[in-house]
């Protein structure tokens, strides 16, 4: 079968059909992966059957492979991380946030595969920070343009959840000492694209440097209600096999928590990218 593209929304989201994952992509179907994501941010795909190893393969096509300081990760490959709500609360991926833009150099993306679903409820949202950004109104992208923010894992990794026992403790405050907080700009350029997308977020941001803590609350507060409006965002309903693939650097995602107390595996590989301009 041919392979196709169909968007889902003006600004973000598009199936991809004609491609089995499971098998490696030649350097003609990458390119054309790579350039659907570039347009359209977030790529689903239906009905795959791909192993962790394959998964593992696929993101190390986009670039190197983070291994998250946290979530525990699959026992016979280390880049796939396990997203399981029988090993944790996964409370801190229940509200809008780019992954990891804790570290100096956040995620350029991630391979996400769903294993195990409910059987109604745990959709994941997308949304475009490009999109949002190009909606700001003028004055307000001037405000913003040369001002930075910092991120720090304690906001979302809290000891309260995550340091239930005195292993999870240490491995927190091990994740802290290796994560300090970091600044980024608040408004982030893509290196390849060249568009500007709103980076902050609920998930991780915790001040805009330099403001008094209630006008940083006052910005951080509009940005993060305007970034989210359903005009810039796609959800996605879950089947078994479905992949997606995500351009973490231009857009943030919520995965709904709406399916207690049933059970919800997704697996997850991360690419490195570079730091934020």
């Amino acid at each position: 079968m041919p392979l196709t593209i169909a968007p889902i929304t003006p600004a973000i989201g598009a199936v991809v059909g004609g491609i089995d994952l499971a098998q490696p992509l030649d350097a003609v179907t990458y390119a054309t992966v790579e350039a659907a994501l570039l347009e359209h941010q977030v790529l689903f795909f239906r009905g795959q059957q791909i192993t962790q190893t394959q998964q593992r393969d696929l993101a190390a096509l986009f670039g190197p492979l983070h291994i998250h300081p946290i979530y525990p990760h699959s026992d016979s490959v280390a880049e796939i991380m396990i997203l399981d709500t029988d090993l944790n609360d996964l409370a801190d991926n229940a509200l809008w946030h780019s992954d990891v833009s804790f570290s100096e150099t956040p995620p350029l993306g991630s391979v996400l595969v769903a294993r195990v679903l409910p059987e109604v409820g745990g959709d994941t949202l997308w949304t475009s920070a490009t999109a949002a950004y190009a909606a700001l109104p003028e004055p307000l992208k001037q405000l913003i343009g040369g001002l930075t923010a910092t991120h720090d894992l304690a906001k979302s990794f809290p000891p309260e959840r995550f340091g239930a026992d005195a292993q999870s403790r240490e491995r927190l405050e091990q994740a802290k000492r290796n994560n300090p907080p970091v600044t980024h700009p608040v408004v982030r350029t893509h290196p390849v694209t060249g568009l500007k997308a709103i980076y902050v977020n609920e998930g991780f941001t915790t001040h805009i440097d330099g403001l008094p803590q209630d006008a940083s609350d006052s910005l951080l507060g509009l940005l993060f209600r305007h970034v989210i409006r359903p005009e810039f965002s796609v959800r996605w309903r879950w089947q078994p096999g479905d992949v997606a693939i995500w351009d973490n650097r231009v857009t943030q995602h919520y995965a709904t928590d709406d399916y207690r107390p049933h059970r919800r595996v997704m697996h997850r590989a991360t690419m490195i990218g570079d730091r934020p301009f």
